[in-house]
């Protein structure tokens, strides 16, 4: 394993400091836009902004590494996501801040596009397991260290920006450092809808009610935090503690549904998140019960969309679950993209506890949809029984990455068969 550490140091450093900015930007908005007397409707649809242009450049990014190669590439969205970071602070209206959302989504999935491809083309099929479980942890690690930043200065001033666009920009010294050969891209087939829903409907409901709720959180839940009268150190704890307990229930919750019917954990897994939502529902106040309630909700509502993703490559054959689990990243986007403009709407219209509440009827939703499932088809053998993976809807090329790929691709098996 250490030697294959090395070659792509380059690349997880890249990630993690990338990583860093973007999550501090990401919360850094959500409390300067209420200090700017934005409502929350407003910031509903700016935070939308990101996931539209997350999922609109989806489609741009292979086309771009193809022309310019994945250094060039790199450093030009990199350059596009510190501007847009700076851009926040230089005009300040909700238009201005709706585009550059849309900016750095665009140039932020293409990032990913770059990092993923190389990490997957720098290690070993039998290695990819490991790499993949470093690369999760360096993803959900830098989002949790990043809101600790808000500790360091005002949320109403420039210096935050300042850093946050540095980080980004810091990205850039690692990767245009490495030697290391640059990959191909390759285009990745298209899975229809329909064809989706005939295989596993339950990994389709998941993967866009997941979008709807996880798009929300990361949209509005900083922004609730603070409308229920939590300092920047307690909104930053706040989402601190969704991230971890994302991070620590996703392994046990994707073990146990390595022995049982997904259709029915998914079940489960909803219901009891819509719980956790349920907890904060009532609170007026800011309080340990809160932190405790979005930890565990958190917990639970990361594990949904890799259980989806689970569910759905039980049923596919090895050369269908790229293209698969693509359909369902585009799924996720959809829900992504609406989710805060729904929320921020809602919040306006009610108040903050319209976020919990909603989390709540999103989670209520697909435990009865998967139900539903169950009751109809009672009996389902899959065709090729996957092991769960933690994981974050990044790219599709993270995909290619999966240790059940990995498995089915390496020497040991091949001479197995």
């Amino acid at each position: 394993m250490l030697p294959l550490i090395f070659p792509i140091t380059a690349l997880l450093s890249g990630a993690a400091l990338l990583l860093l900015g973007t999550g501090l930007l990401n919360t850094l908005l959500a409390i300067r836009g209420p200090l700017e007397g934005y409502q929350d409707s407003s910031m509903g649809m700016i935070m939308s902004g990101y996931f539209v242009g997350f999922f609109v450049g989806t489609f741009l990014a292979l086309r771009l590494i193809q022309r310019i190669g994945h250094i060039r590439a790199f450093a030009f969205c990199a350059a596009l996501v510190s501007c847009s970071a700076l851009l926040h602070v230089l005009f300040i209206n909700p238009l201005a801040w709706g585009l550059s959302r849309v900016l750095t989504g665009m140039a932020l999935v293409i990032l990913y596009t770059i990092i993923e491809s190389w990490l997957n083309a720098q290690t070993p099929p039998e290695q990819r397991g490991r790499v993949f479980a470093i690369y999760m942890v360096v993803n959900l690690g830098a989002l949790a260290l990043a809101q600790q930043f808000l500790l360091f200065g005002e949320a109403s001033g420039f210096a935050l920006f300042a850093v946050a666009a540095m980080l980004i920009s810091m990205s850039l010294l690692p990767v245009t450092w490495t030697r290391v050969r640059q990959p191909e891209v390759q285009d990745v087939k298209r899975f229809s809808t329909r064809r989706l829903f005939r295989i596993a409907p339950v990994a389709l409901y998941g993967a866009l009610l997941s979008g709807l709720a996880m798009g929300a959180f990361w949209g509005m839940g900083a922004v609730y935090a603070a409308r229920l009268g939590l300092d920047d150190h307690g909104v930053a704890t706040f989402v601190t503690c969704a991230i971890l307990g994302g991070a620590v229930f996703q392994f046990p919750l994707g073990r146990y549904s390595d022995k049982h019917d997904r259709r029915r954990v998914v079940a489960v897994v909803a219901g009891l998140a819509a719980l956790a939502a349920a907890m904060m529902v009532p609170l007026s106040q800011a309080g340990w019960w809160l932190m405790a309630a979005i930890a565990l909700y958190g917990g639970l509502a990361f594990a949904v969309y890799p259980l989806a993703v689970a569910h759905l490559v039980d049923h596919l054959e090895g050369d269908d679950i790229l293209a698969g689990g693509s359909a369902l990243l585009l799924l996720h986007g959809i829900g992504a993209a609406v989710g805060p403009a729904l929320v921020g709407w809602l919040m306006t219209v009610t108040g903050p506890h319209a976020l919990p509440a909603y989390f709540v009827a999103v989670q209520a939703v697909l435990m009865m949809m998967a139900v539903q499932n169950l009751q109809e088809k009672t009996t389902e053998s899959p065709e090729s029984p996957a092991q769960f993976v933690p994981m974050v809807r990044t790219t599709p090329t993270v995909l290619e990455m999966l240790p059940e790929e990995a498995e089915e691709d390496s020497p040991a098996t091949a001479q197995g068969d």
